[in-house]
């Protein structure tokens, strides 16, 4: 994959850190994007080039769509002056939050929040970037295992990555006369910060998650960044419109 331009939302820390990592690690420049913290972007930036592959930093809220139509006009200025390209190869659309509450307590402001970041961003960033992505690129968005097992407190959550896992199947069958494959990766638990870091920090509840998996134990970042790696391979190029679990045989 050397010589080809991904990017990543959301690259500054957790499954998009390593996801960019991975990929510059095979030769692959990273365009990344962070929300507010661009010090930890830069220091993911550095962790790249001394990889060998190239790095840019954009600011993005993915929960803004009002400002995707700027954000691709300064995009394709920035690919052509940083790496020389007018497109991109690979997008990733990775960027979220974690919130809990139960369907009974989930306030409407909630719910438009996760929706704004994990459903609609996604749909009109993808779509606003369409022009800049090259024929018979790859496109995968981070879903999670929440759409096939269900647990109290993600009902917002989980509803937000099953429309992702529909839209993705319409963007396959879409963009596939441009030879643009598009499929979903959906992650079981994970060590990260993510949601308060309360996988990786609380005991019980890692245990809890290591004894409903088949691998027995909870999964890392690395677990994730290396699949989306795998999926843009060679490997992936007759895989469109598929939804790939990423959880170690979480609740089989």
């Amino acid at each position: 994959m050397k010589g080809k331009v991904a990017l990543i939302t959301g690259a500054s820390r957790g499954l998009g850190r390593s996801a960019a990592l991975q990929l510059a690690a095979q030769g692959v420049d990273i365009i990344g994007t962070y929300h507010s913290k661009a010090g930890e972007a830069q220091a993911v930036a550095d962790e790249i080039e001394r990889l060998g592959a190239r790095a840019l930093m954009l600011q993005l809220d993915v929960g803004d769509s009002a400002s995707f139509a700027g954000f691709a006009d300064g995009l394709r200025a920035a690919v052509l002056e940083r790496f020389d390209r007018q497109s991109l190869d690979f997008l990733i659309n990775n960027a979220g939050i974690g919130q809990t509450a139960s369907f009974a307590d989930t306030r409407e402001e909630q719910f438009d929040l996760l929706m704004n970041i994990h459903l609609k961003g996604p749909f009109f960033l993808t779509q606003a970037l369409l022009p800049l992505i090259t024929d018979g690129g790859r496109i995968v968005n981070l879903s999670s295992g929440l759409t096939r097992f269900s647990l109290p407190g993600y009902a917002a959550y989980a509803a937000m990555k099953g429309g992702i896992e529909v839209l993705t199947r319409y963007q396959a069958r879409e963009l596939g006369a441009r030879g643009i494959r598009v499929n979903v990766l959906a992650p079981g638990a994970i060590e990260t910060d993510f949601g308060g870091g309360a996988v990786r920090d609380n005991a019980d509840l890692n245990a809890f998650v290591a004894g409903n998996t088949a691998l027995g134990r909870a999964g890392q970042a690395d677990d994730i960044g290396l699949a989306v790696a795998a999926l843009l391979g060679e490997g992936g190029r007759w895989m469109t419109g598929q939804r790939i679990e990423a959880s170690g045989g979480m609740f089989l």
